[in-house]
Order: C-alpha cells, then structure tokens, then sequence
C-alpha cells in the first residue's frame, strides 16, 4: 500500500469511529463546537444575499451547519465537500435536524479534485482538510482556485497544520505523521502570505495543539502547529 493510501485508510478509520461514538455538538471531542474563527466571520455577511459558502472538507456539517443557520431560506447555500462516505451521510442527517437541509448541498470528492469556478463564493471555509490533499504542488492548486473563486469583498477562512508528529504514547517512538502535506510552520505561512498577498489579513495566529487519538487500538499522542488565516478580498483585486 503506498503512503496516501495507507494515510487516507488511517483517516478514514480515525473519522468514522469519532463520527460514530460523539453527535455532532456533543461534548467529549473536536465535534463539540465550531471553530469561533468561522462564528467571528458570519456577522460580516449580515444582508448579503445571496450568500454563496464553500466548506472544504466539510465533515458532518460542525461549521457549515451553524453557517446554513444564518441563511436565511432561499437566500444562499452552503456547499460542503468531503471525500469520506460517512461525513457525508452523517451531514444529511444533522442537516434535518438542524432543519437548514434546504440550504446545505453535500458533495462526495476529493477537495484536491474539486472545480471551483471564479468570482462564485463569498466565503470559503477549510479547516484541517488542505494538509490532507495528495502532494504540495495540489495544495497550491487548491488555494489559487479558492482565491480565484472568491468574489470581491469575500473571505477565506483557513485553519491548516503544520509540523505534524505522532507519538506512540506506550513506547515514547516517533511515528510516521499520517498527514499528505506535513510543512514546516514558516514555509506553510510563506505560501498562505504568498498566494494572498493582495488581500487584506484579518487575522492570522498559530497555535500548538497537542491532544491524543487512536491508532490501530494503540493511543498516539498528535502534535501540530495549528495556522489559522482568516483573509479578505478587497473590491478591485
């Protein structure tokens, strides 16, 4: 089995049994909230209708779904990829709880794969899903389409990790980081700078992470700094 593939059965396996074990918004995992850099951003699109919304790696709707919630009916959508099978059934199911199913349009893709068209969002979301493109040169592919799709005045929020390890906790040994695009911290906000060098940043912080997680019934300590890239088109650009 090559590198992807053995990282994506990894993912696929780690997802599935925290989409089976926790509800979304359910205390006891990341599925609890949504991140507040996604909540700090939607009063900025009061009276924008139609407000058009792009969540990259959507999971089971955590962000797009208090998003969709903001729309009002009829006056925009929120279109949520996600290349796992299990996201996207759980997402049709919270999005009739939630009652915004008339707002969120699921897709089953990769996101490395997936066409975004120019001038058509007005925010874009993607949150730890660019590291997990196949290679470097996807990733910027995928932030030029985000750039090149967003529409004047629109917003990028990113939340991507860099310098990734994974710790067997039982025997104190490095792992193989099951992350596609692992960068250095410096060289993976060097290319968020680069790309949007002409948008205006709203808000840009680096975080180190650390939390523990499962692999192959072993517990594995993950570390990461965490870059959160929140950037503005401005009219004109």
């Amino acid at each position: 089995m090559d590198r992807i593939a053995k990282i994506r059965r990894e993912e696929k396996l780690y997802h599935d049994q925290c989409y089976e074990k926790f509800a979304l918004f359910e205390k006891g995992s990341w599925l609890y909230k949504p991140v507040q850099s996604v909540l700090d951003i939607i009063p900025y699109f009061r009276g924008v209708e139609p407000l058009e919304v792009l969540d990259l790696g959507a999971g089971i709707g955590r962000n797009s779904i208090p998003v969709a919630e903001a729309i009002s009916v009829g006056k925009g959508s929120v279109t949520c990829v996600d290349l796992l099978d299990s996201a996207i059934e759980k997402l049709s199911e919270y999005s009739k709880i939630y009652h915004v199913e008339d707002r969120i349009q699921a897709v089953k893709q990769d996101i490395g794969t997936y066409p975004i068209y120019p001038n058509t969002y007005d925010f874009i979301i993607v949150v730890s899903s660019l590291e997990h493109v196949r290679t470097e040169s996807e990733l910027d592919k995928v932030l030029h389409g985000m750039k090149a799709g967003t529409k004047h005045k629109g917003i990028n929020c990113i939340i991507i990790n860099s310098e990734v390890r994974e710790v067997d906790i039982t025997t104190g040994l490095d792992l193989e980081a099951q992350m596609e695009v692992n960068l250095p911290t410096a060289d993976m906000i060097n290319k968020l700078k680069k790309v949007y060098q002409s948008w205006s940043v709203v808000k840009h912080v680096v975080k180190p992470l650390e939390y523990t997680i499962e692999r192959q019934g072993k517990p594995v300590l993950k570390t990461t700094n965490a870059i959160t890239y929140v950037v503005k088109k401005e009219a004109g650009l």
